[in-house]
């Protein structure tokens, strides 16, 4: 438990660990301002196309050897980050730690949900899992700060190398190989599929730096369409399917992992949206930023410790709706936040409102990570556990990926008032939408 959830709670830092340390990396390398966004893209983009088809290969070829092989790119691309001299080799150290991710994440999940039986016990070690990705993500954001403000930005890479090392030498003593039974790999479905999400997140990374009507974005969201539509057609005549239609169209897998996409976009676009607000409105630098969301990770601890708990008593389903509720209302209750142009709150009073809205949100959004990693992985055998969490998995590195560059386009149209309604609406609708279909079926 220990060895899969610290590694989990690594990478979770790492997609965030570089969001306050930007501006001096761009310095450091040469950077333009435009390409400081594919710092992070560069990572989120193979993260979030091949984690469906790397769960997919832990159940066939070992799950342990995938979490092995993850952690080892993970220190190769961590080393290459720290020693970089210029953008080509940080883009490309990027892709590695985001290559490792998607090995990694699927396959300790499934490792974990095929250890502990369905029920209370397999409930709280996804609550532990959930809680530490949220409070991975936020203490990323403060272990970035510190590291840039005292030592420099490329310790947030070269911290990682000793860890995964650990990893690396522990884990064959401690955890068991574990797998699905053998099937041939669904090629055709491997290639549309993983394609199509590649596709899709680039153009919508595309559109949030150069407009949604530019032509390039559009053809790749064009493509991404097509690529997924031939997806499903491959997976409904398949004799072996990569994801099988009867899993994928489960009402708790589809409106699970629903709720999962809405949680992770706008809680990791919320926490750009306030990056940029904390250091361009109220002038703080990247260690008062990191500091200023210890609340959120405060909270998040104490949602996962609660999450199994309220599982237990009210069902993982009303605990995923609750949670997108709660963090709709936090989300909201920032709109009295002042921007500097239509007055609202400044100075001190910003501070405690932002702190206690946040502190409000991250208790809704880890109940609803726990809540939709149950919901999304329960009633399936253990060899398609892979699968369930490779989708589950999935939906957070798609999430994470395509919240901040939509916002970013409300922002840069609007204001960050309706950035932060926005938000909150897509919260709403959502846990709507999940609550009454997860209740007909």
């Amino acid at each position: 438990m220990v060895l899969l959830l610290g590694s989990q709670f690594m990478i979770a830092v790492d997609f965030s660990v570089l969001n306050v340390a930007l501006p001096a990396i761009g310095r450091g390398l040469g950077f333009s301002q435009g390409g400081l966004q594919w710092i992070s893209t560069a990572m989120m983009l193979p993260s979030a196309g091949f984690t469906l088809l790397f769960g997919r290969l832990a159940d066939l070829a070992g799950r342990r050897r995938m979490l092995l092989a993850g952690m080892a790119l993970l220190a190769v691309g961590s080393l290459a980050g720290g020693l970089a001299q210029g953008p080509g080799m940080m883009l490309a150290a990027r892709a590695a730690q985001g290559l490792a991710s998607a090995l990694a994440t699927p396959a300790a999940l499934s490792l974990l949900t095929t250890a502990l039986p369905e029920g209370p016990l397999r409930d709280r070690a996804l609550a532990l899992n959930g809680m530490l990705l949220s409070a991975g993500f936020t203490v990323g954001a403060i272990f970035g700060g510190v590291l840039t403000d005292l030592l420099s930005w490329r310790w947030a890479f070269l911290v990682n190398v000793p860890v995964a090392a650990a990893v690396l030498l522990a884990a064959p003593s401690v955890v068991a190989e574990s797998r699905g039974a053998r099937t041939r790999l669904d090629l055709p479905g491997a290639a549309t599929v993983t394609g199509g999400l590649l596709a899709l997140v680039y153009g919508v990374t595309s559109a949030g730096q150069r407009g949604w009507g530019d032509p390039s974005a559009l053809a790749w969201l064009a493509g991404a369409a097509v690529l997924l539509a031939a997806f499903w057609r491959i997976e409904l005549r398949a004799a072996a399917p990569l994801a099988p239609v009867r899993v994928l169209t489960r009402p708790s897998v589809m409106w699970g992992n629903l709720g999962g996409l809405a949680t992770f976009s706008m809680e990791s676009s919320l926490v750009f949206l306030l990056t940029l607000y904390m250091q361009q409105t109220l002038g703080y630098n990247p260690l008062q930023t990191g500091l200023a969301f210890c609340g959120l990770g405060v909270a998040a601890f104490g949602g996962g410790l609660a999450a199994p708990r309220l599982i237990v008593r009210f069902q993982a389903r009303r605990v995923l709706v609750a949670g997108l509720l709660l963090q709709a209302v936090a989300t909201a209750a920032m709109f009295w936040l002042g921007d500097g142009l239509n007055g609202g709150l400044a100075g001190g009073g910003a501070l405690v409102l932002l702190l206690a809205a946040t502190s409000a949100g991250a208790l809704g959004h880890i109940s609803a990570i726990v809540g939709y990693m149950v919901t999304a992985t329960s009633g399936l055998p253990d060899e398609e556990q892979g699968l369930a969490t490779g989708l589950a998995s999935m939906t957070q590195q798609v999430g994470i990926t395509l919240g901040t560059p939509v916002l970013s386009a409300v922002l840069a149209a609007t204001t960050l008032h309706t950035a932060l309604l926005t938000d909150a609406g897509v919260l709403l609708a959502a846990g709507a939408a999940v609550g009454l279909a997860l209740r007909r079926a």
